[in-house]
């Protein structure tokens, strides 16, 4: 039998990725079976394991995607800003490019426990933490607070981002997400 070629190999793990990114937002980590998503996805059980060596693998592959997503999402928001504009921009686009239904489920809900603390959070900071970060020493932020004003505006925007992840269509709720998220962030730069 002939071998896939390397164009036929990395679309099966593209379409495998892609199901296992919408079976992992719709049915949650626990619910999903690697059979279930290899029938989906059109593949065999072995092409799964081939590609991502096991579920959690696979739900790693999913979970940094879905970071690297909403860190271009921060990028992509805050080109040509001023620094004080570009914190602000890159922090709404946070909040709105994580509490889509797929990146919240897979980021904020299973991630921690499926990939384990130390994980989700080196994934974290190589992502939104780390443009967070940037952007608030650019916009004035008082060095020796960085570390802790980092942690606690990343630690809060994960928290409205749960708190929206369950009004998806929430007006209202989200409006407000955005001005409480406009208040913190002119607290921790209005000390420089």
């Amino acid at each position: 039998m002939p071998r896939a070629s390397a164009a036929d190999a990395a679309e099966t793990a593209r379409r495998i990725l892609e199901t296992a990114t919408a079976h992992f937002a719709e049915h949650g980590y626990a619910s999903c079976s690697v059979d279930d998503l290899a029938r989906a996805a059109g593949v065999t059980r072995g092409a799964v394991y081939h590609h991502y060596a096991s579920k959690p693998g696979l739900f790693a592959a999913v979970a940094t995607r879905q970071q690297e997503s909403v860190a271009e999402a921060i990028v992509a928001a805050t080109r040509d800003s001023t620094p004080q504009a570009a914190l602000r921009e890159g922090s709404h686009a946070y909040l709105d490019g994580i509490t889509g239904r797929t990146a919240a489920r897979v980021l904020l809900i299973d991630g921690p426990s499926v990939l384990g603390w130390e994980e989700w959070r080196r994934l974290d900071a190589e992502g939104p933490e780390r443009e967070l970060r940037s952007g608030l020493r650019e916009a004035g932020a008082p060095p020796a607070l960085l570390d802790a004003l980092t942690a606690a505006l990343s630690g809060a925007m994960n928290e409205l981002a749960l708190w929206l992840a369950v009004r998806p269509d929430d007006a209202e709720a989200r409006r407000q997400a955005h001005g409480a998220l406009d208040a913190l962030l002119d607290t921790a730069v209005s000390r420089s």
